[in-house]
């Protein structure tokens, strides 16, 4: 990984993770990519991103166990040593997450501590323990949800740790300013993918729902999504710092 950018991007395996690592590989910038479970779609994306010329290698890692960020960081820096004399990085964009649809009501204590801790917890930590191996003048993109302006029955939670992301967000902007760090936070609307159970992408009926109150006519597929992650990750992005970025198509304007 000689000589170019390097992006660590947690949650690539599939969906929006593998297509904002796609984009940004186009851009030359080499990825370290993290998966859950997946390790073949994982290696299968490594090989598709190094067919195109650029770099990848992927680790397991589980967002919500802040007790493996050590090891998980330290195995990154050997391998980026090895690879290109130091141990450090360019951008972080924090994508590992899951959705659950559950009532309010029914929201038990146990799916409340999944979310904070996958959504928030995890991205708290991880993001701490990652400035070490942060160059100064990098980059972190943190993902949200158009539900944080928006309701949707059924994310109460959800949103609720989406929106501390997008405070967490702001927070970073301003206390990692001193090394040029620059921050910001992506909120995309409601996408075709297998996120959340695949409801926007299977469900006819909620599909035809939220591409009427879409102002661009559709639901988002995954290619909306990583270009823009991409963009952030360049230097015509240089000027943006500290910003919410909805990319939803204009749902519920």
């Amino acid at each position: 990984m000689e000589n170019t950018k390097i992006a660590l991007i947690t949650g690539a395996s599939r969906g929006l993770g593998k297509e904002i690592a796609l984009r940004i590989a186009e851009r030359g910038i080499n990825v370290i990519l993290t998966y859950h479970l997946n390790k073949e779609k994982a290696e299968e994306l490594v090989a598709q991103i190094q067919k195109k010329g650029t770099k990848a290698i992927a680790y397991q890692l589980d967002t919500s166990r802040i007790d493996t960020f050590d090891d998980f960081f330290n195995q990154v820096a050997e391998h980026l040593k090895e690879k290109t004399g130091h141990s450090k990085f360019d951008y972080l964009i924090n994508n590992a997450g899951i959705g659950n649809n559950i009532p309010f009501d029914k929201t038990t204590e146990a799916q409340f501590d999944e979310l904070t801790n996958i959504q928030f917890k995890g991205v708290f930590f991880f993001t701490q323990k990652a400035l070490k191996y942060l160059n100064d003048g990098g980059s972190i993109i943190n993902v949200s949800s158009g539900l944080t302006r928006f309701v949707g029955p059924g994310y109460a939670v959800y949103a609720s740790t989406k929106a501390a992301i997008e405070n967490l967000t702001r927070y970073l902007a301003k206390e990692l300013s001193d090394r040029e760090i620059r921050v910001n936070v992506i909120a995309p609307g409601a996408i075709a993918t297998d996120f959340a159970g695949g409801q926007v992408r299977d469900n006819k009926q909620y599909n035809n729902y939220i591409s009427s109150v879409t102002a661009l006519g559709r639901v988002g597929v995954a290619e909306d999504i990583g270009g823009v992650v991409a963009f952030l990750c360049s230097k015509d992005a240089a000027w943006i710092n500290g910003q919410r970025i909805e990319v939803s198509g204009g749902m519920n304007l």
